[in-house]
């Protein structure tokens, strides 16, 4: 039966993206993050795995349903065999209807996670019915950590969490953590170590920078050879009219 329903749903599957993206305006692109000229901009998604340690867990709420199900329905049939059939034959198809639509909106939920990041800020997208974004600046953040469960560390992928300043208050979203719109989320990724260590390398950047520093590097920019050749040239007869004056 678990065969027959992961078929059906992945037959069904394939045609419904298209459908829902179509329907509702999903855009199937990763989003755009803006960044200076020469930013370096990763684009990644949660790790397959994710999607599997997702499956599991469905399954394993499927698994109980079904057992409650044949118990239920035995204890039917013994005191009426027609009506346990018919008892049967009805929480079997109240059961498989919901697991396919369950099983469909994993991967809807898998496909429609996209994570940027760039030189400046963290950018987080996900959801089909409402689409949420979420663009954290590494200024903004306070800590970087990796959330790890007995069940992730199996199937081999993590969770990076990011707070930033202010994150005991605001409205929660989907798919963050306790701690409101002042987090983000990053799920299901293999590689949880390197991204929380990229993220917190670029914190210490942009707080040592700082605001003012961005701009008196573009100052020094300003200045071309020729016109520092000009500034010493106004400086060397600065000096000679100043000696010849003390003569």
């Amino acid at each position: 039966m678990t065969a027959q329903i992961e078929h059906t749903s992945a037959r069904l599957y394939q045609g419904l993206w298209g459908i829902l993206a179509r329907w509702f305006r999903v855009p199937v692109e990763p989003p755009a993050l803006p960044g200076a000229p020469g930013d370096a901009i990763s684009t990644f998604r949660p790790d397959p795995s994710w999607l599997r340690y997702l499956q599991f867990r469905f399954w394993i709420g499927i698994a109980f349903a079904i057992l409650v199900i044949f118990a239920n329905s035995l204890a039917v049939l013994i005191a009426e065999f027609s009506v346990g059939v018919v008892v049967f034959l009805a929480e079997v198809l109240f059961t498989i209807v919901p697991a396919v639509v369950a099983f469909v909106a994993l991967h809807l939920r898998y496909d429609s996670t996209w994570y940027v990041m760039s030189d400046r800020s963290l950018r987080i997208r996900r959801g089909i019915w409402v689409i949420h974004e979420t663009t954290i600046t590494y200024e903004n953040i306070q800590n970087v950590s990796v959330n790890q469960g007995p069940l992730q560390r199996f199937f081999g992928i993590a969770d990076v969490l990011v707070q930033t300043a202010g994150g005991g208050g605001g409205q929660q979203q989907p798919g963050q953590p306790a701690g409101g719109t002042h987090s983000g989320l990053i799920e299901g990724i293999k590689d949880a170590p390197r991204i929380r260590d990229v993220l917190a390398s670029r914190m210490r950047h942009s707080r040592s920078a700082g605001l003012g520093d961005e701009h008196h590097e573009h100052d020094h920019d300003a200045w071309s050879p020729q016109q520092i050749d000009l500034l010493r040239d106004i400086r060397d007869v600065a000096q000679s009219l100043a000696a010849a004056g003390r003569h």
